[in-house]
C-alpha cells in the first residue's frame, strides 16, 4: 500500500513538472515572450536609478532684488553656492514674477525689499518674500525648507541671531502646500491612461487570440472604420474615468476647478486619443492577450516615471529628460494641473496639445496599416 501511494506520489510530481517544463518552453521558445520577461527589468532599474529621485538637484528660481545691497547679494550668494539652486533669471519689477511662477520658468521668486540691509543693521526682523509654485507640493515645500534655513543661517552669521531674516512663504495654486491635491489631479489624468491605454491594446488582440479577427478584416468595413470602431469605445471610457475622478476631487475632497471645465475636457481628449493610438499599436502588433498585457505594463510603468508625477522632471538626469517628450501623460498632466490649479486658457497651453496630436497622427496610422500587415 504504501510502495502504490510513493509510486502514484511520483507519478504526480512528474506530471506537474511536465506541465511546468512545457509552459516555461512555451515562454523561451516565443522571442516575443523572451524579450518581454528581460526587457521591463533593464528598462524600469534604469528608469528608477535616473528618473525617480525626491531629492532636490535643480531649483530654477527668480530674484527681484529691490535692496541691491551687499546683505542682498550675499544672501543670494549663500544660496547659489548650494549648486541645488540656480538662478534662473533676474527681475527688473514685481509684476515679472506672475509671469515667472505662472508659465513654470522657476519654481522660486526671491523678493527682497528695499529696506532689507537698513533692517538687518538696525537690528530689526528684515523680512524677504518667498513665492513658490505650488502645483509641484514636494517640491515646494523642499524648496520652501531649504531657502528658509539659509536664510535662518545668513541671519545668523551677521547678528549671531536665527530670526535676523525671515522669509514670508507664499504658495501659489496650492496655498497649504497639501500634497493631495498634487496627487489627485494628476490622476485625472494617470488613471485615465491606464484605462484607456490597456482596453485598446487588448481589443485586437482578444480577437486575434480568438480568431475572430480575421473574420472582421474580410466584411466590408475598411481598416479605417475598424480602427475608428475600436478607438472610439477606449476614448469613451477614458473620458468616462476622468469624470468620475473628476467629481471625486471636486465635491468630496474639495479641491474646485480653477480654469474652464470645457478646456480640461478638450485636454483630456487629445490625450484620450493619443493614449489609444499606442494601446492599438501595440494591440496589432500582438497575437494574444498574454503578450498585450505585458507590452502595456512595460510602457505604463515608464510613461509614469517619465511624467513628472513621481518626481519632478528637472531632477531627471538629462538624457532621460529627452525621452519625456515621447509621453503623452507628460503633456496631460500638464494640461490637467495648469488648467485645473492655475486657471489655465488656451493661449496658455495650446503647445501642450501638439505633441499629443504628432502622437495620434504617427500611431493611429500605424496601427491601422499594422491590421492588415503584421510584422511577424
Amino acid at each position: 500500500m504504501k510502495t502504490q501511494r510513493f509510486n502514484s506520489l511520483i507519478i504526480w510530481f512528474s506530471q506537474v513538472r511536465a506541465l511546468i517544463r512545457k509552459e516555461l518552453l512555451v515562454l523561451m521558445k516565443d522571442p516575443v515572450s523572451r524579450s518581454i520577461l528581460i526587457a521591463p527589468v533593464i528598462i524600469q532599474a534604469f528608469l528608477f536609478g535616473y528618473a525617480a529621485s525626491f531629492d532636490l538637484r535643480y531649483v530654477p528660481y527668480a530674484v527681484m532684488d529691490s535692496c541691491n545691497c551687499k546683505a542682498s547679494t550675499e544672501l543670494l550668494t549663500h544660496l547659489d553656492s548650494t549648486g541645488m539652486f540656480i538662478r534662473a533669471m533676474t527681475l527688473t519689477s514685481q509684476s515679472q514674477i506672475e509671469d515667472a511662477v505662472v508659465t513654470g520658468k522657476v519654481v522660486a521668486a526671491i523678493n527682497i525689499p528695499s529696506d532689507f540691509a537698513a533692517k538687518l543693521s538696525s537690528g530689526q526682523t528684515a523680512p524677504v518674500e518667498l513665492i513658490l509654485d505650488g502645483r509641484n507640493s514636494m517640491t515646494a515645500s523642499l524648496a520652501g525648507a531649504y531657502i528658509s534655513s539659509i536664510a535662518a543661517n545668513y541671519g545668523a552669521s551677521i547678528t549671531g541671531q536665527t530670526s535676523a531674516v525671515s522669509v514670508d512663504t507664499r504658495s501659489w495654486y496650492n496655498p497649504t502646500l497639501d500634497s493631495r491635491w498634487n496627487i489627485l489631479i494628476a490622476l485625472i489624468a494617470s488613471l485615465s491612461l491606464l484605462q484607456t491605454m490597456m482596453m485598446a491594446a487588448f481589443s485586437v488582440a482578444r480577437e486575434r487570440e480568438r480568431g475572430t479577427f480575421d473574420q472582421l478584416l474580410v466584411t466590408p468595413l475598411t481598416p479605417p472604420q475598424i480602427l475608428v470602431g475600436k478607438a472610439v469605445p477606449s476614448i469613451i471610457i477614458g473620458i468616462a474615468q476622468s469624470t468620475l475622478i473628476f467629481l471625486i476631487v471636486q465635491f468630496w475632497f474639495g479641491i474646485h476647478i480653477v480654469g474652464s471645465v470645457g478646456l480640461l475636457y478638450l485636454g483630456l481628449l487629445f490625450f484620450n486619443i493619443a493614449a489609444v493610438g499606442i494601446g492599438l499599436s501595440i494591440s496589432a502588433l500582438c497575437t494574444n492577450m498574454q503578450q498585450a498585457m505585458l507590452w502595456s505594463f512595460l510602457l505604463i510603468v515608464p510613461f509614469v516615471l517619465l511624467s513628472g508625477f513621481v518626481s519632478p522632471i528637472a531632477n531627471m538626469a538629462v538624457g532621460v529628460r529627452y525621452l519625456t517628450y515621447l509621453n503623452p501623460l507628460r503633456f496631460g498632466l500638464e494640461i490637467v494641473k495648469r488648467v485645473y490649479l492655475e486657471g489655465a486658457v488656451l493661449g496658455d497651453i495650446w503647445m501642450e496639445f501638439i505633441p499629443l496630436t504628432l502622437m495620434a497622427a504617427v500611431c493611429l496610422p500605424i496601427a491601422g496599416w499594422l491590421f492588415r500587415h503584421k510584422l511577424y
